[in-house]
């Protein structure tokens, strides 16, 4: 901690602070700067939000690490019980990577394989314990338990709204264009005008496959009262106040 003084009070005052992410290999380190309370009683403390929200102590699952992350708020928590069932997995193992490896991160096996594995192994086993995440996650949002998460989601707007004007806000559910991953990425699908649209840019590189084609339609069919009535709205172009001729 640096202080600097100016006609013997205290100016301001930084620290530097250093520390190592539970899930990463990388230290971070940053400068806390501290106006004194003798010069401003309040500081501007709106910033970007933190890359990784409420995994500060040791007790914090993969899981619940993962899903803070910035930019992953689409996602929910799944039950560890759900990815224990091997039928529920059925299929996965042949489509990831470091299948093994990767389910034991995402489940906080205890594992000696990060002794063994080379920095880049460990990276990869890394992206396969996400790339398996998602895959689950896809197949967790079509149950009741994985459906109740995401309704309270939806309710809380965290899936961004339909940018369409006669929508009006229409709260939207994030939907896949394939259920191949690697094959785009996903995209908010609106019950309203029934249209697709890209998510805000810090979600704009998560897997569609993570979410699948079919789960805001089978969403909407379990809770049917969350259906809202198609748009009847709709933009006319005119020219000085007269309607285009459609050829």
């Amino acid at each position: 901690c640096i202080s600097f003084f100016f006609n013997g009070f205290k100016f301001y005052e930084f620290d530097f602070i250093s520390f190592h992410s539970k899930h990463g290999d990388h230290f971070f380190q940053f400068a806390n700067w501290n106006l004194s309370s003798s010069t401003v009683e309040e500081s501007e403390t709106d910033s970007e939000e933190s890359d990784v929200s409420g995994s500060d102590g040791d007790d914090t699952s993969w899981i619940s690490w993962f899903c803070n992350l910035r930019g992953n708020e689409f996602f929910c928590e799944v039950d560890d019980d759900y990815i224990q069932d091997d039928f529920n997995l059925c299929g996965l193992s042949s489509q990831v990577p470091y299948y093994d490896y990767a389910l034991d991160l995402i489940l906080d096996v205890d594992s000696s394989h990060g002794d063994m594995f080379t920095e880049e192994q460990n990276e990869l086993v890394e992206s396969a314990a996400e790339m398996l995440y998602g895959l689950i996650h896809a197949r967790y949002i079509l149950t009741s338990k994985g459906m109740a998460a995401m309704l309270e989601k939806y309710k809380n707007y965290d899936f961004g709204r339909c940018p369409r004007v006669y929508c009006a806000g229409q709260p939207c559910l994030p939907v896949g264009q394939s259920d191949i991953p690697r094959s785009s990425t996903v995209k908010i699908y609106c019950p309203r005008c029934e249209d697709i649209y890209y998510p805000r840019s810090k979600y704009q590189d998560i897997d569609g496959a993570y979410f699948g084609t079919t789960f805001p339609h089978l969403f909407l069919m379990t809770y049917g009262h969350l259906k809202p009535h198609k748009a009847s709205q709709s933009y006319v172009p005119r020219v000085f106040g007269f309607k285009l001729h459609k050829p």
